[in-house]
């Protein structure tokens, strides 16, 4: 094994999509077809018998939701893939957007009902931003929908993108037929699956012979729907789609297994391979490099509820990892032996030897890492942090049982470490009574629920009039200032010290830059610290 074979072969991508669009049920059958289980699970009912692979918490099992991204790792036509699973949910948009830092490529899963949603606009900026290449799957072709061409059009246009159809979709909903494939023009004739089990053989005839099988007016109609997309529309074009200027799109029904297995051959053949970094200093780290790097981009305590242990997720960068190597901490300088490493299934691991570039590493940590360190072997690095977002959502604890102070600290800190919170510090209480923060109010069911399960403590959740919370930056007379009203401003610390104020309202924001010259307010911070 060399290490341009092995990171040429890695493919690591995300599913992010608008919640109910099917990402969950996707995520299933792609590792169905990839072997790598034997039965997709299901996440429509908190009743259901077998529950998908990628929500192994509770929480997420009893209320039918994603609430913390999930590596899955698997084997597929000679290509080692990296699944990361997102949150569909909007209050749980920072690990997704962390999560994002750590993949080379994204599947975006829109409801061909519903077109472009809120929350999948959102998701595909934060992959325009990272200069991800974006693969489009237009799922639930087994219902009725918007027209294909207005579809297509909608993305081109909204997402400012080049669209590039890999197959094109006969009817809907009832009418369903199944898709052609633009390359070899052949109609691939839909017939739904079992959920659960793999459909092994799909029927093929040419396209030119399919009228009497489709129906003459709708040959009609998607022959010259073909016909457009050959004069006017994106050809396939690999360099296009890697560089993040055409999206290739697919048309299928994650539920009923069809169109999955296109689409898995696809992100095994073409999707991105493994991208370089750029580090604080702007050196260019490419993943052929042999120096060993890697970043952490989530903290996962308590994945074994029964060790109470606590995982660093690491990408590998560049070169070659290996077991019982000793890495630096590009923040601090310490010295850390990698001497468990896993890779995971969801909940389920296993020791891993070695990884390569594009590979995620499961590293135990007894709270040495944060989320954004670099490791490095024989070298200080420091990539670009990872962003943490100004929560909109405030409130504070109050414990039931006075006794369980001590657990309640340890389940905080350990709890803002992997992003589940934000916790922040106030000059006269500090980790005694913190104000908290999250984007989403859900947030705050998780951290109860996880307070509850995983530190025996349970404590209720009480909301504070705050709307607003800013980092404070530019002109030091600025802390003084805001010190001085206290009645309008509450001044606070993030967990690494640096000064956040909180407020009511923008007004108060506003007025305090223009009586402040050069006062800065920043609703976006990096996670490690300065």
């Amino acid at each position: 094994m060399s290490l341009e074979s092995e990171a040429a072969r890695r493919r690591t991508f995300a599913i992010i999509s608008h919640p109910d669009a099917g990402k969950t049920t996707l995520t299933e059958k792609l590792l169905l077809y990839a072997n790598a289980i034997h039965l997709a699970g299901s996440v429509k009912s908190r009743k259901a018998a077998r529950h998908a692979v990628s929500d192994w918490m509770q929480m997420e099992k009893e209320r039918g939701i994603s609430v913390t991204s999930s590596v899955l790792q698997f084997e597929h036509m000679g290509s080692a893939l990296n699944l990361l699973d997102t949150p569909g949910h909007a209050d749980f948009s920072e690990d997704t957007f962390r999560t994002l830092a750590a993949v080379d490529s994204a599947v975006m899963l829109m409801d061909h009902a519903k077109g472009i949603e809120p929350r999948t606009l959102k998701l595909f900026e934060v992959c325009r931003l990272r200069g991800l290449p974006v693969i489009t799957f237009m799922n639930k072709l087994d219902r009725s929908g918007l027209e294909p061409l207005a579809l297509v059009d909608e993305i081109a246009h909204t997402l400012n993108l080049e669209i590039a159809p890999i197959n094109w979709p006969v009817g809907m909903g009832k009418e369903f037929r199944g898709v052609v494939e633009l390359a070899t023009r052949e109609l691939c004739l839909y017939e739904a699956g079992d959920h659960g089990q793999k459909k092994i053989n799909v029927k093929r005839m040419p396209w030119d012979e399919a009228e009497e099988t489709v129906g003459s007016s709708t040959y009609s109609r998607v022959s010259e729907e073909l016909e457009l997309i050959d004069g006017a529309g994106t050809a396939w074009d690999r360099r296009a789609f890697l560089s993040g200027k055409v999206s290739p799109v697919f048309w299928g029904s994650a539920m009923t297994n069809f169109g999955v297995d296109p689409l898995l051959t696809f992100l095994a053949k073409e999707a991105a391979p493994p991208a370089a970094r750029v580090t604080e200093d702007g050196e260019e780290i490419d993943p052929h490099d042999t120096r060993f790097s890697g970043f952490v981009f989530k903290i996962q305590a308590n994945m074994n509820p029964r060790h109470r242990d606590r995982i660093g997720f690491m990408r590998v960068v560049s070169g070659h990892f290996e077991r019982g190597m000793d890495v630096i901490i590009g923040r601090n300088g310490e010295t850390l032996r990698m001497a468990k490493p896993h890779s995971f299934m969801a909940q389920e691991r296993s020791i891993v030897d070695e990884a390569w570039p594009g590979d995620i590493v499961g590293v135990y940590d007894s709270g040495h890492l944060r989320v954004g360190d670099t490791l490095a072997k024989g070298t200080s690095i420091r990539y670009a942090g990872i962003p943490q977002f100004a929560p909109e959502h405030f409130g504070r604890l109050r414990l039931k049982d006075p006794l369980k102070r001590k657990s309640l600290d340890t389940g905080l800190e350990q709890l803002a470490q992997e992003g589940v919170i934000q916790v922040f510090l106030r000059p006269d209480t500090g980790w005694q009574d913190p104000y908290l923060g999250a984007v989403g109010l859900l947030q705050f069911a998780v951290l109860e629920e996880r307070l509850k399960n995983d530190y025996n403590v349970n404590a209720v959740f009480e909301p504070l009039q705050f709307r607003h919370a800013r980092w404070v930056g530019g002109n030091p007379a600025g802390i003084a200032w805001l010190k001085a009203r206290p009645s309008s401003y509450v001044l606070v610390s993030d967990r690494f010290g640096q000064p956040v104020v909180l407020a009511e309202s923008v007004w108060g924001l506003n007025y305090a830059t223009e009586e402040v010259p050069g006062l800065e307010f920043h609703t976006i911070q990096p996670m490690e610290s300065p």
